[in-house]
């Protein structure tokens, strides 16, 4: 007998999970309805939605302008990933420590990935291997706009589609998103994997994906960073949760979706073993031994390389995200405020839904804080969360500031001042994020600019340098962009400068009676996991037939010994280009921080000083009218 129907009440604000019994029937329901146009329905429920097409676009003309714009912010990136694809595509590169079979901390597999999509660039019209580099860039810059086009559905739908607006918006103008975006890095590939992974457990839609979840965290810790994978769990705590107080089908169906999903990560781990096993020639679980090194290394592990204070990561985010950053910290303090003045939640569906997905920008936060070693880089992976965390506050602060009733402090507010202070912040916001885009930019983006003469004319023409040229670094070692910018088979080497750790090496190039890559499991000398100097690393100064060298006209002090001034030394060495290079050491704080136009009237505060970062080409001996001075030797 049918029950006689409830008398219709309001919808309230909430969400069931799709293992709970009661919540079967719904689930059933959305797949039946999934035939329905999906982004139509949306439309009609908010005006803030975008087609998740158009948002792609979006996301990724802002990656592609990294790609094709954005500084080596960071010499790993060169030293530990351009250089051992460089390897694998080309027959030489540097090889760092990590890459040592002695210590097998870094995956070959994930480097094989992009050597393939680099080598596949060859098969293109005018190829090179500059053109190789960008296509790379340009590669990660459309695989991490797919993934955030996906969390921006995924935060659109489950939370609210004016969250996923602010969510782009803070993604694509922010210097963070410059720098990650299509970084060559395992912290930017742990992002692309922390969006897929947080998009599948975020999306209840036609029921559960925690085995999705699982998987793409797995790989991006494997195949990426394993610190990353930490950032599931609070989603692993909330499917747990769940299934604590559900029923017992309910709570086997957990056990089994959390299963698939380590299942797949173990294969994705077999597959990392057996391409480690090849290259390396021996048993190594990759992802286990970076854990190592950083946590239970008795060498001094990643400390050896610099500690920072506590602010660091506080001022960096900062600076990358400025007013995003400051809301992402205010999410949870002001989710709960709305919580207990406004119980109805205005668009949230859950308290513990949201609360879950707000955790882990705080978790790693806190965790990396706590770290002496801090890197820019390490805050990759949380970025999407930041961003997250700060759309979630401006919605709950755009939903206060629309209160229209006259009885509160904010209703008594004119609409439209409210509107001006909102748009006004707003548009600092974006101010200073494009002028610190392009002040990074312009401050350093020299190192991509200056190899150019090697490579000639568009007709490969009138180039400098020959076959096997040596292209040597001292003080600037550190911003080589990478082999990619040699042509010829040009070498980078290393001379002796104020630095005094270790130095990446040279990948072994032997080939007949080796096989293939001898490189990745032949023994180096003088690696080590210590950071201490090796002087086997360096060539004497008759080998280089160029130089690179920064110049600093600012500074009036006398150069360190082993670092002198080679731009000025017209008589040995000749200028081949040059490029402006950002003086930090004499450019004041906000200058450094910012790009102000340098217009009559500009305080000297905001004034850029420049030195000059120059490819130079040794001259020959009777240009220089001897052969080479006794005091080139810079072995002492």
């Amino acid at each position: 007998m049918a029950s006689k129907p409830k008398v219709e009440e309001p919808p309230k604000q909430h969400f069931e999970h799709p293992s709970a019994g009661h919540a079967k029937k719904k689930v059933v329901e959305l797949l039946a309805n999934a035939r329905q146009p999906f982004l139509p329905r949306i439309r009609r429920l908010s005006a803030y939605a975008i087609e998740p097409i158009k948002a792609f676009y979006v996301f990724l003309v802002a990656n592609l302008i990294a790609a094709a714009f954005a500084p080596i912010q960071d010499c790993d990136e060169t030293f530990n990933y351009w250089e051992p694809t460089h390897y694998l595509s080309h027959g030489y590169g540097l090889q760092t420590w990590e890459y040592s079979p002695d210590f097998a901390i870094r995956s070959w597999l994930y480097v094989a990935l992009h050597s393939i999509v680099g080598s596949f660039r060859r098969l293109l019209p005018r190829s090179d291997k500059v053109a190789e580099f960008y296509f790379v860039r340009y590669a990660l810059a459309f695989v991490c706009a797919l993934c955030q086009v996906l969390l921006y559905q995924v935060s659109s739908t489950t939370l609210n589609a004016r969250i996923g607006l602010f969510f782009m918006i803070a993604t694509v103008t922010s210097p963070g998103n410059f720098h990650a975006a299509a970084a060559y890095l395992p912290s930017s590939f742990a992002m692309y994997m922390s969006m897929l992974g947080a998009a599948s457990f975020m999306n209840w839609r036609g029921g559960l994906r925690t085995s999705h979840g699982i998987f793409w965290f797995a790989t991006g810790g494997i195949l990426g960073w394993p610190f990353a994978a930490a950032l599931c769990a609070p989603y692993l705590l909330e499917e747990a949760f769940f299934a604590l107080f559900s029923d017992k089908e309910a709570f086997i169906e957990c056990i089994m979706r959390v299963a698939r999903g380590v299942v797949a990560g173990l294969i994705v781990l077999f597959f990392d073993f057996m391409i480690n096993l090849f290259f390396y020639k021996k048993m190594a679980v990759v992802s286990w031994n970076i854990v190592r090194y950083n946590i239970f290394s008795s060498t001094g592990g990643p400390d050896l390389y610099g500690t920072e204070p506590w602010t660091f990561y506080f001022k960096n985010l900062a600076l990358n995200y400025n007013i995003w950053f400051v809301l992402a910290l205010l999410a949870l303090p002001l989710f709960l405020i709305q919580k207990i003045v406004s119980p109805s939640g205005h668009g949230f569906q859950t308290g513990l839904r949201t609360i879950v997905f707000v955790m882990p920008f705080y978790m790693w936060l806190a965790i990396f804080t706590l770290q002496p070693h801090k890197e820019e880089r390490f805050m990759y992976p949380v970025y999407p969360f930041l961003t997250l965390n700060a759309s979630m506050s401006l919605h709950i602060i755009l939903s206060a500031l629309g209160n229209a009733d006259k009885k509160t402090l904010i209703g008594m507010i004119p609409a439209r001042l409210k509107l001006f202070a909102v748009t006004v912040v707003m548009f600092l916001s974006l101010d200073s994020s494009l002028s610190r885009v392009y002040g990074i930019y312009q401050a350093y983006s020299a190192p991509l600019k200056i190899y150019s003469p090697l490579w000639g004319d568009s007709n490969s023409e009138n180039a400098f340098g020959g076959e096997g040229d040596n292209i040597c670094f001292g003080k600037e070692w550190y911003r080589f962009p990478s082999s990619y910018f040699l042509p010829r088979d040009m070498h980078a080497k290393f001379i002796p400068s104020e630095f005094r750790g270790l130095l990446p090496g040279e990948f072994s190039e032997a080939e007949t009676g080796f096989g293939f890559w001898s490189g990745t499991w032949l023994p180096t000398n003088g690696l080590n996991d210590r950071n201490e100097e090796d002087p086997g690393k360096y060539v004497d100064l008759r080998m280089c037939s160029f130089l690179v060298d920064t110049q600093y006209p600012e500074r009036t002090g006398k150069a360190p010994p082993r670092e002198p001034d080679y731009v000025a030394d017209t008589s040995r060495w000749e200028t081949v280009k040059c490029e402006r290079f950002m003086d930090a050491e004499k450019t004041p704080l906000l200058a450094r921080i910012f790009w102000v136009p340098d217009l009559p009237g500009v305080p000297e505060s905001l004034k850029r000083k420049w030195g000059r970062h120059c490819l130079l080409q040794k001259k020959k001996p009777s240009d220089q009218g001897m052969w080479v001075d006794p005091g080139e030797m810079m072995f002492s």
